[in-house]
């Protein structure tokens, strides 16, 4: 996943040896999942992590906020002297792009998980000075990190990606519906990523219900195809403990949003980022990686984690 590449990229960057363990590809990667990056995210992700090369992502330099019940009036705009504010990726080119980056290095090894009791054998081995664990649903999940503040939001997004006409394109859109929020996110002069965030509680959506409420809000594109939906649960989720011994939950374990404000991978690279920050300083020093470094970790990001995503649950 995006979470454990580009974490294992900037360890490496450190000249740390770095093996990722992964179970066998049961489906793969959406097509139309896109990230939308800060600028400060994306500084650091280019210096510290990859430069990402140019045709790989798109600048956004306006946001604009609509809202249905106000006869799609513009509520809210964002710009900065037309710089920059954030940078659109596709998923599974981001995660190619890395994977090839990475696949390079001889300090890198991808390790495919094949028995059944691998994760007992792991522990038992004592092979590792850190255990970063990405997954939210594996052994070390199970055991560990089951204690959470968690919210299901009953909603599902939906996403997919719009080829246009060739326009001018680098304002994203959000308009909010009574049916939850569309936003229309460039990715080129022709093509836009949309992500609708649906409330599922009273009503099932289908693919037909979905594309006529992205036909019914688009702001200004002279669709040509709309290639097709996937789509996913939504909800909240806080760790409580965000590590045990050697172990550290990361990623969409130690906090999952709602992706109205589009800062669900922005707080995985602010936790990539203090994380970094820690290891460095005990390289520096000449000290040994070990758990204190987690212990550190938690204390610098659980509470403004916390407070971050309960500031996002009170949005929605």
């Amino acid at each position: 996943g995006l979470t454990s590449l580009s974490l294992a990229k900037n360890l490496i960057n450190k000249k740390i040896n770095v093996h990722i363990y992964h179970e066998r590809k049961k489906k793969s990667l959406s097509l139309s999942r896109t990230i939308g990056i800060s600028k400060n995210n994306f500084d650091f992700f280019i210096k510290e992590i990859c430069n990402v090369p140019k045709k790989n992502f798109s600048e956004i330099k306006k946001i604009e906020i609509y809202s249905e019940k106000f006869k799609k009036q513009k509520i809210l705009e964002f710009e900065n002297n037309k710089k920059n504010l954030f940078y659109l990726v596709k998923n599974h080119e981001l995660c190619k792009f890395l994977k090839k980056e990475i696949s390079k290095n001889n300090l890198f090894k991808s390790i495919l998980i094949k028995k059944k009791n691998f994760y007992e054998h792991l522990l038992k081995l004592k092979k590792y000075d850190l255990i970063i664990n990405c997954v939210p649903n594996n052994y070390l999940s199970k055991k560990y990190f089951i204690k959470r503040i968690g919210k299901d939001y009953n909603n599902l997004a939906f996403t997919t990606i719009l080829r246009h006409e060739k326009i001018k394109n680098n304002t994203a859109v959000q308009t909010f519906t009574k049916f939850g929020p569309v936003a229309f996110l460039p990715i080129s002069k022709t093509e836009t990523s949309v992500v609708c965030s649906l409330d599922i509680k009273n009503k099932i959506y289908n693919d037909s219900d979905v594309i006529s409420l992205i036909n019914k809000n688009n702001p200004k594109y002279k669709i040509k195809k709309i290639y097709k939906l996937s789509s996913f649960k939504l909800s909240l989720s806080n760790l409580r403990n965000y590590h045990y011994k050697n172990i550290l939950a990361f990623g969409d374990l130690l906090h999952k949003i709602h992706p109205l404000a589009g800062q669900g991978f922005n707080m995985t690279i602010r936790d990539i980022e203090i994380l970094s920050e820690i290891i460095q300083n005990k390289i520096d020093l000449g000290l040994q990686l070990d758990s204190l470094i987690f212990n550190e970790f938690e204390k610098k990001t659980k509470n403004k984690n916390f407070l971050f995503s309960s500031s996002i649950d009170f949005i929605y």
